[in-house]
């Protein structure tokens, strides 16, 4: 997989997870944001997609407890 060229349903998945995370941070944010924030980033190609680009060191890498 390019990371750098992801197809049109990665696309939308991805702009969906910029939406939601808006929403959800937005005063009127409400729970079902959050819900599908975690559906989408438990998604199979949104996942392999930023293992791809943490790969690359293209994206920041999670805080570690």
């Amino acid at each position: 997989m390019n990371p750098l060229e992801p197809d049109a349903a990665l696309l939308a998945k991805l702009g969906s997870i910029a939406v939601h995370a808006e929403e959800l941070l937005s005063p009127l944010g409400h729970d079902f944001d959050r819900r599908a924030l975690v559906a989408l980033l438990s998604d199979a190609a949104v996942v392999a997609w930023l293992a791809a680009m943490r790969e690359k060191a293209l994206v920041p890498e999670k805080r570690r407890a």
